[in-house]
């Protein structure tokens, strides 16, 4: 019995053995991961003028808020202000009012810029463009979720007759301006801190001379004024749209009214009598 164990212990070492001795070869003979290869190629750089901090629309850039920041010029639009360009630029840019939002970190491109001593409203006015203000109220905007910069429909309603025998009195609605922008609501010009509602008493829309003619006479006219929002995906300017405007307004006023114009950023009221 005492050798018959010895026997099993000794087959046991051997063959342990002989493990072992297959396991080292089999890891000294795996080839070894090959080691990703640096690129040692340095990139091109170049510096842009970017703004260092969120720029609101319509704030008067300063000093601090901009400045030159190394940017790979594979990445480099020709839009951005780079400074081998224009070396001066952060100086010229200092005191020009924003255009729209420029975000931390942004690129500043000339587009976003308006260099400009007068107010800013009339600055970001389009050439042949007048901005108009109207009335209006929560249940007339789209339940106040008309935002600067979306596009509306302005619809009239007005009393078309007392009716007959104590009856109900007839309204008549129409469309009288078309896919017109919103300039502003009251004050604000653009949402500000993610709010996506503004309540307010004014609109301050940018219509055509014509189109201004329109709506002063269809205040004179109207009972209300409504707002309709109109669709992201339905708010392409047209040469359809100007033809759509209730033209046949003009001159068929039959009261005093006021329309309120936007002037370098003074509102004033002015009379209009038939």
């Amino acid at each position: 019995m005492r050798l018959s164990r010895v026997a099993i212990l000794g087959v046991a070492l051997v063959a342990g053995v002989i493990a072992a001795f297959l396991a080292l070869n089999l890891t000294s003979n795996r080839n070894p991961e090959p080691q990703p290869v640096a690129d040692a190629r340095p990139v091109d750089m170049v510096k842009v003028l970017v703004a260092t901090h969120d720029i609101p629309m319509g704030k008067k850039v300063a000093d601090d808020d901009v400045a030159w920041r190394d940017w790979p010029r594979t990445a480099a639009l020709p839009t951005f202000i780079e400074e081998t360009g224009d070396p001066d630029a952060m100086k010229s840019t200092v005191g020009s009012l924003a255009r729209a939002t420029i975000f931390a970190g942004e690129p500043v491109t000339s587009g976003k810029l308006i260099q400009s001593d007068r107010g800013f409203m009339s600055a970001i006015l389009p050439a042949g463009k007048r901005a108009v203000a109207t009335k209006i109220a929560a249940d007339t905007s789209a339940g106040g979720f008309i935002l600067p910069n979306d596009r509306v429909d302005v619809i009239m309603t007005r009393q078309a007759g007392s009716g007959d025998n104590g009856a109900a009195p007839k309204y008549k609605t129409e469309t009288i301006l078309n896919n017109v922008r919103v300039l502003a609501i009251d004050q604000t010009i653009e949402e500000k801190n993610g709010e996506k509602v503004v309540v307010g008493q004014t609109a301050t829309l940018e219509l055509t001379p014509q189109q201004a003619q329109i709506l002063t006479v269809a205040q004179q006219m109207s009972e209300r004024l409504t707002l309709a929002l109109r669709s992201i995906e339905d708010s392409q300017v047209t040469a359809a749209d100007a033809e759509k405007d209730a033209m046949h307004l003009i001159g068929g006023a039959d009261k005093t009214g006021t329309v309120k114009v936007v002037r370098s950023g003074v509102v004033t009221e002015q009379t209009s009598i038939r």
